[in-house]
């Protein structure tokens, strides 16, 4: 693994009779992610990737594999009336082994402390497993008191995940109750204003009323909440996708990332809006950290599929076109490029097995194909096309890539290609936001530089792009040379005289406390001065212990394994697996071998 400080939350499976109950697990789930990606030095998978096994019976290295990470976390919920409970897991990929669980059983009242607290133990498990990172005191703060309000917003985004119109607008539906509940709750507000701006960018919805929507919608928000990466997110989603205003929506983006460095999707964001400005060395570099975060996600590989599109690389666009329609094969926007880059490879058949195959786009075989035979200049190509592109202005749902505009120019028809070009841009829509790159619109260059409808748009020289790295502060020194000894003399009398690692249920924070230092403060000693992580340094006394009493005779009527236990170890897996990495051999050969 590349990062052992590094964790993949899976979907909490639902326990609870009703099925229904599934949009509160998947909240919760994306609450404690929410929550751990605030601790820094920590590698959090993001939502869409770890909800990509959702449901599947995988094994759990093979997920750790793919996602990159040395930790993952799974669990359960079981909500009944007015109560929960939560189970949690921890497991080490490597190992394979559950090195922590608890259950949680809770009043739905305390919903938001439940969350804190889960949240806040995964995180000092992960640390005393893996080194030190520092952590704040409280990671879920209290967004509202109305549990209804917190309820109908975790269906609603339960619904906007599912990323379609009707799904969309019953998200809506949920986002405005949620309101009723609690009127000054932020985040129903950003979410619809952000669904209104998606509708009316996808052309579902009459653009500029929709788009007023969102931004009244927005305005409210931050009215309550002038501080929220979701709310940053959604003005630069309006400001972008609505008025193509690149510079006001990466200042948003920015805000956003300040918040929460590690939101994979304000950095797939920031890489599009770099796309459309032509700056595709920038943009990849935005989006490998975004794919990083978030190796599944089909946007994100949308993303980078279209930089290479753009770039003229076909082939490696291909390559993420066909991993995008792996993790999802409905979504439409790869369906048109993959067609497209087909097209530019000449691919007839490949193309014609895809558009009977796998297409889920009715509209798009007779629309691909001609253009095929314009494109690839095959005789006697440009015969019905005026009946094609007339099809495609009677098409319910428009396509999201400009058919119209390649079939008039490719039949030559350039100055209606033009025409409507100018047409689209000048309406600011979304199927032509990278046109000035567009390998397709190629003929028309010279034109597209030179007319002043055209070539002024997505003007932007953002500054200088600068990951966001705030000062690592497990990198800091919290105390001098001399103090460092004396706290680690004082630490391991503590341990030694009153045998605290005899106790099962020690962990940093209860040992913190009894040698009188912040919990991030002796998690920086042990990693950096002392060099075992908390588990390491306490199971070492543990083993010693073990190793005293099991040769003791007294001791030979007990087992090795209730010798483990009576040495603190809480876990045979736990306890094996130390010993072996320690010792070099099993704790039966070892006894074995000094009981001679």
């Amino acid at each position: 693994m590349n990062n052992q400080k590094s964790i993949a939350v899976l979907p909490f499976v639902n326990m609870s009779s009703d099925i229904e109950n599934e949009y509160f697990c998947d909240g919760i789930t994306e609450e404690i992610i929410n929550a751990l990606t605030k601790v820094k030095g920590l590698k959090v998978i993001a939502r869409t990737s770890s909800f990509a096994f959702k449901g599947k019976d995988i094994d759990i290295r093979i997920i750790g594999e793919q996602l990159n990470v040395d930790t993952i976390l799974e669990g359960s919920i079981k909500k009944f009336q007015e109560k929960v409970r939560i189970t949690a897991q921890l497991i080490d990929v490597k190992e394979g082994i559950h090195y922590w669980s608890k259950r949680y059983d809770r009043e739905l009242i305390d919903i938001f402390d439940l969350e804190d607290e889960i949240s806040l133990a995964i995180a000092d498990e992960v640390r005393n497993n893996f080194g030190h990172f520092d952590i704040e005191d409280t990671l879920v703060s209290k967004k509202t008191n109305s549990l209804k309000a917190y309820d109908n917003y975790l269906k609603g985004r339960y619904f906007f995940f599912k990323w379609n119109l009707p799904a969309i607008e019953q998200a809506i539906s949920f986002f405005k109750e949620s309101i009723k509940y609690d009127s000054e709750y932020s985040e129903p507000y950003f979410s619809i204003g952000l669904c209104y701006s998606l509708l009316a960018a996808w052309g579902y919805l009459p653009k500029q009323e929709t788009f007023s929507k969102a931004t009244n919608y927005l305005n409210l928000g931050a009215e309550i909440n002038s501080e929220s990466v979701d709310g940053y997110f959604a003005l630069a989603a309006k400001e972008f996708w609505g008025n193509w205003n690149s510079k006001l929506a990466y200042d948003y983006l920015q805000k956003a990332l300040n918040i929460n460095p590690k939101s994979s999707e304000v950095l797939d964001f920031m890489a599009e809006i770099h796309r459309s400005t032509g700056d595709f060395k920038k943009a990849i570099k935005l989006n490998e950290q975004a794919l990083l975060l978030n190796p599944l996600s089909a946007n994100a590989n949308y993303t980078r599929s279209t930089l290479h599109y753009l770039n003229n690389e076909a082939g490696e666009s291909l390559k993420y076109i066909n991993k995008g329609l792996e993790l999802d094969a409905d979504f439409s926007l790869f369906h048109n490029l993959k067609a497209l880059v087909l097209i530019q490879l000449n691919e007839r058949e490949e193309l014609l097995y895809f558009l009977d195959n796998e297409n889920k786009i009715p509209s798009l075989k007779k629309i691909a194909l001609a253009l095929f035979d314009l494109y690839n200049k095959v005789e006697n190509a440009s015969l019905k096309i005026n009946n094609i592109i007339g099809e495609l202005k009677t098409l319910k749902s428009p396509l999201l890539y400009p058919w119209d505009i390649y079939l008039n120019l490719y039949s030559n028809e350039k100055e209606k290609a033009i025409s409507l070009l100018i047409d689209k841009v000048e309406r600011r829509m979304g199927q032509v936001v990278w046109y000035k790159y567009d390998p397709f619109l190629k003929p028309i260059k010279e034109e597209i530089l030179q007319k002043e409808e055209l070539k002024s748009n997505f003007v932007f020289n953002a500054a200088r792009f600068h990951q966001n790295e705030q000062n690592d502060s497990s990198k800091k020194d919290y105390f001098e040379k001399e103090e460092i000894n004396n706290l680690i003399d004082n630490l391991n009398t503590i341990m030694e005289s009153q045998h605290l690692y005899l106790n099962q249920d020690l962990n940093l924070r209860s040992l913190a406390k009894q040698v009188n230092l912040h919990p991030n403060k002796l998690s920086w000693l042990l990693n950096d001065c002392i060099g075992y992580n908390f588990n390491d340094f306490v199971n070492s006394y543990r083993l010693n212990h073990f190793k005293t009493i099991a040769l003791d005779p007294k001791n030979s009527h007990l087992t090795i394994l209730g010798l483990a236990y009576d040495s603190g170890f809480n876990s045979k897996s736990v306890f094996n697996t130390f010993f072996k990495k320690t010792e070099g051999i099993t704790p039966s050969k070892w006894v074995q071998k000094h009981s001679k």
